[in-house]
């Protein structure tokens, strides 16, 4: 599904313009992205959790030389489902 077939589909089961479901979904989109910088913990009840990680300094294999190369730790954004979403789809 593409972006723009999911604010139809939104827009068709609301009643809202599509527009609107555009400009609740960026609003959705910015609040995440300032909440994961402050709090680095979002929970969608239903959904998910938005979750902002270390990962750790490691050593890689360059698959073009076989040359070893570091990689520095940097932060991560990791998102996990929800055991009710992961049931209601997989069963």
């Amino acid at each position: 599904m593409t972006k723009s077939e999911l604010l139809g589909k939104l827009a068709e089961d609301t009643g809202l313009k599509k527009k609107d479901v555009d400009n609740v979904m960026q609003a959705l989109r910015s609040t995440i992205y300032k909440t994961l910088k402050t709090e680095h913990k979002i929970k969608l009840d239903g959904l998910g959790v938005f979750q902002l990680k270390d990962r750790k300094a490691r050593q890689a294999r360059n698959p073009r030389t076989g040359e070893m190369v570091n990689v520095p730790a940097k932060k991560v954004v990791k998102f996990r489902v929800l055991k009710d979403l992961k049931e209601a789809v997989l069963s």
